[in-house]
């Protein structure tokens, strides 16, 4: 009788082992495949859009009180207690420029934008340049807490309820009002704007 090689359940056994390897390979290859395009997709949804004129559309609920904004005509008016306890009134800034900015920290856009509002704020504030951003449907904290992660300060409204955003007739943010030394409003802007057309418009302003 014909004798069997021993080793042959030894082969059999290493074989399986080298397939289990692979199999744990490619399993680790998918994983590391899909946590890659998890981490891309979370990089293009949340990484802030930097082209001019991006927006942000909402969708406020409420009756508007006062007239709207129109080019031209006095600015509708604005009270509000900004993050420090001071009051805004726009009316009460006759004299100077005024850049109302409607915004929120949860808007990739507005997020974009702020550095150059700060700095064209920082550039123009010796000629009397106010700016007045307003944090659309969020409180005063979440609005405290970001501007001073930013380092913004200008000032800054928090509009927990919307008001001020229906009563200026927002639809999309970021939204821009520019006001004369005169009270009067010269130029309306929704989207965001890069430094070269905030100089522009202010520029003008002053």
């Amino acid at each position: 009788m014909t004798s069997q090689p021993l080793a042959a359940p030894a082969a059999r056994s290493g074989s399986a082992s080298v397939r289990r390897g692979r199999s744990r390979l490619a399993n680790l290859a998918i994983m590391v495949v899909t946590a890659a395009v998890i981490l891309l997709v979370a990089y293009t949804v949340n990484r802030p859009s930097t082209a001019p004129g991006s927006l942000q559309r909402v969708d406020l609920i409420g009756t508007p009180q006062g007239p709207p904004p129109i080019l031209g005509q006095i600015a509708p008016p604005l009270r509000a207690t900004a993050l420090d306890g001071s009051a805004v009134d726009v009316t009460a800034l006759v004299g100077k420029p005024v850049w109302i900015s409607f915004g929120a920290t949860w808007c990739q856009p507005c997020r974009a934008e702020n550095p150059d509002i700060q700095a064209a704020y920082e550039a123009y504030q010796a000629q009397g340049l106010v700016v007045v951003q307003i944090y659309m449907n969020e409180d005063a904290s979440v609005a405290a807490d970001y501007a001073a992660r930013v380092g913004l300060t200008y000032v800054k409204v928090p509009d927990p309820d919307g008001r001020l955003s229906i009563d200026y007739r927002i639809l999309g943010i970021p939204s821009h009002f520019f006001v004369d030394r005169s009270g009067v409003l010269r130029e309306i802007k929704v989207g965001t704007l890069d430094r070269a057309g905030i100089d522009a418009i202010l520029a003008e302003l002053m």
